[in-house]
């Protein structure tokens, strides 16, 4: 009998660290071969499967070909954090959602993927010759879809519909209904390699479960949202350059200075194959890249990003040496960061340009500034990479003493300014309420929508109210006051290190949270009725306060362990902690977590499309069946489908609907024209009714957590002129 040698088995920590990283790599190939083949118009399953496979396969080989020891864990701490993850995924996808009529965002996201999955190009065309040639009765655009060039435009950026459509190929429409609480299980996962990396393992167990069970993951993960597609290429890129900063320390790599051995051929393919710091830097850089491919408004969570390595690079130009600062080795790391950060930033605004520029200018409200505060930080950034080495030896001074009383207090207050930061946004509700007088048509829908659900809400008028005072109060909502506390706790204590030239491996993380929570809850930018508004909360938000509360809770420990107290007081110390961590946000999600909402819509799209002939070119006459069914019947029922121009306040001329009738039947084909109610199409013809969906749809909470949902009725009808 031949005995396993168990010393070649991976540790416990290694399985856990290359688990956590393998969303990363899997969604990161996948976004770098899709996203240049929609923009060639050949996204198609055998190429596009083919290159993702081998993209994410090379990406796969910098990220986790001979990781290190990054992370310290048991089996049991491996087997609960990955256990954690596909409980998520299983528990999501039961109760998942079928958003596919068109009223808010994850249905445009499901029409999007659709289209792309059966068809591989944008734009997506009008069809005019169905309609008998262009005509100006007609409009083909939708919410969600806007026309532009004389085709139509998705309005988002094309990351997730492009992982949806993955899933179309693999299940049909179940696959692509499903590909959310996919997503929301890996986001657990990476998020969960971040906190092994930084806390520890045990703290990794206990911070996905607090996510897991929060109600904004959850109501992300069950319809297809960008958000947690965001948290993966997010916390994945922190990851890859813990590990790329890990391996720079333990010497793995050409960087150690151990040279490949064997023959001059044998010893190039080593220089290049061998898994650098650099290439885990550029890797990382480029997967935080990514991410503008997800959302556009994922820029501003990059510009932390984007000043790191320009402090990295500016470091290493001053060159000070190792032992002035905890920092200084990582200098190297710089420009590989910033190089995969432009490659995957750049693939991310060239398809916001070429697929997405409506949807840009949608933007350019918010966007101009953002662009804006970006050029300065690059700005400032390029400035101090040059000057780095005219103010290397004031800047070594610095770090190995600082000098005076005032610099000895820097860090206290650093710390005391987190503290008063959060304290000011606790106390917002009571000296600020944000309202924003409506200039544009969507400023007036916006406000339109608010009035009618304070009217829903039993709350006083108030349309030009947006509820952002109140953003801290979401985060209590949502995973608790004890979170919070312990994250501005942590983030105190981490502030106070690194003023003091300590806990380096903490800036990039801190400063990503720190930059991203700070903007977000000044300005969510989002219509504020929940669970809604909560998405806002889900890439960085939620996440990094659970990842400081955790490590936070650790330091508590630590401190109480320090100051002499047993074993167990600190287990009962523990206990309450982890219980006051999981409790709150469990809590808020057990009133809609068992309640599935937005069911039987696959179902009752597919009675509609079969009840269209198959030669039809359909007119939708009514403003609301328009907005929601356009797109849908296009890509999902695959009949030429148009608006037609209202006359009034919901409906079109009828002298309009019959001649854009009679040119349908000229060009050969059957006009069937659809409407909401019944006597909206009983004038042309004996109407009948294709759709009757009763369902329920999420609640739409202004001033609570939400707690309930509320019923959704939609209908369909349809005649022959």
């Amino acid at each position: 009998m031949r005995w396993v040698d168990r010393a070649r088995w991976p540790s416990a920590g290694r399985v856990l660290a290359v688990v956590s990283m393998a969303p990363v790599v899997a969604v990161a190939g996948w976004l770098l071969a899709g996203v240049p083949l929609l923009l060639l118009g050949w996204f198609r399953p055998v190429p596009a499967v083919l290159l993702g496979v081998g993209l994410a396969f090379l990406l796969g080989r910098y990220a986790l070909r001979r990781l290190p020891e990054t992370v310290e864990a048991s089996g049991w701490h491996t087997a609960a954090v990955v256990g954690v993850a596909v409980a998520s995924a299983v528990f999501n996808g039961i109760f998942h959602t079928e958003q596919l009529i068109v009223r808010r965002d994850p249905a445009t996201y499901a029409q999007y993927a659709v289209w792309l999955a059966e068809h591989g190009s944008l734009p997506i065309p009008f069809d005019l010759a169905a309609f008998g040639g262009p005509d100006p009765a007609l409009h083909f655009d939708s919410v969600g879809f806007y026309p532009y060039g004389g085709a139509v435009v998705p309005q988002f950026m094309p990351g997730m519909p492009l992982i949806g459509a993955f899933g179309h190929w693999l299940g049909g429409l179940t696959g692509l209904l499903l590909m959310p609480p996919v997503l929301g299980g890996l986001a657990v996962l990476a998020f969960a390699g971040v906190v092994a990396r930084l806390a520890g393992a045990r703290w990794a167990v206990l911070a996905a479960l607090v996510f897991a069970v929060s109600l904004p993951l959850i109501y992300t993960s069950r319809s297809a949202f960008s958000e947690p597609v965001a948290v993966i290429l997010l916390f994945g890129g922190v990851s890859l350059l813990l590990d790329a900063r890990f391996r720079l320390r333990s010497g793995v790599g050409p960087a150690s200075g151990h040279a490949p051995v064997g023959s001059p051929v044998v010893r190039a393919l080593g220089w290049v194959r061998a898994v650098q710091p650099g290439g885990a830097a550029a890797s990382a850089g480029l997967v935080f890249g990514l991410a503008l491919t997800v959302r556009i408004d994922g820029l501003r969570d990059l510009l932390p990003v984007l000043a790191y390595g320009g402090l990295l690079i500016a470091l290493r130009r001053h060159q000070v040496r190792h032992g002035a600062g905890d920092g200084v080795s990582d200098g190297r790391l710089g420009r590989p960061l910033l190089a995969g950060l432009a490659v995957g930033a750049g693939l991310g605004f060239l398809a916001a340009y070429l697929l997405a520029r409506p949807y840009l200018a949608y933007l350019s409200g918010s966007l101009r500034p953002l662009l804006a505060v970006c050029a300065a930080v690059l700005a400032l950034t390029v400035a101090g990479t040059v000057l780095a080495p005219r103010l290397g030896p004031e800047i070594a001074r610095l770090v190995r003493r600082p000098p005076g009383r005032a610099a000895r207090l820097l860090p206290a207050l650093v710390a005391g300014l987190v503290v008063l930061v959060m304290a000011g946004f606790a106390a917002r509700p009571w000296v600020q309420t944000v309202r924003r007088v409506p200039l544009t048509p969507e400023d007036v829908l916006t406000a339109d929508f608010i009035a009618k659900t304070q009217a829903a809400n039993h709350l006083r008028a108030d349309p030009g109210r947006l509820y952002y005072e109140d953003s801290l109060y979401w985060v209590f909502w949502y995973v608790g006051i004890p979170v919070a506390v312990l994250a501005t706790l942590a983030a105190a204590v981490l502030a106070h290190r690194l003023v003091r030239g300590r806990a380096f491996v903490w800036l990039l993380p801190l400063a990503v949270i720190g930059w991203t929570t700070v903007t977000t809850l000044w300005l969510p930018s989002i219509t504020p009725d929940h669970p809604w508004a909560s998405r806002r909360l889900v890439p960085v938000v939620i996440p990094g306060l659970i990842l400081l509360a955790v490590w936070g809770l650790r330091w508590v420990r630590g401190r109480a362990r320090r100051m002499g107290y047993g074993r167990r007081a600190q287990r009962a110390l523990l206990s309450a902690g982890c219980l006051l961590l999981v409790a709150p946000a469990a809590v808020t999600s057990i009133g809609t977590a068992f309640t599935p909402v937005e069911r039987g819509e696959s179902a009752a799209v597919a009675g509609l499309c079969a009840a269209l002939p198959r030669d039809a070119s359909v007119l939708i006459v009514e403003r609301v069946t328009g907005d929601r069914f356009t797109q849908l019947v296009r890509g999902m029922c695959g009949l030429p489908t148009a608006r037609v121009v209202r006359s009034g306040a919901d409906l079109p001329s009828p002298a309009n609907v019959t001649r854009l009738a009679e040119r349908v039947r000229r060009a050969g084909r059957v006009p069937v024209l659809l409407a909401a109610e019944e006597d909206q199409v009983s004038p042309y013809g004996a109407p009948v009714r294709v759709m009757r969906l009763r369902t329920l749809q999420d609640e739409r909470s202004l001033t609570d957590p939400p707690n309930g949902t509320w019923s959704l009725s939609i209908d369909v009808w349809m005649t022959r002129p």
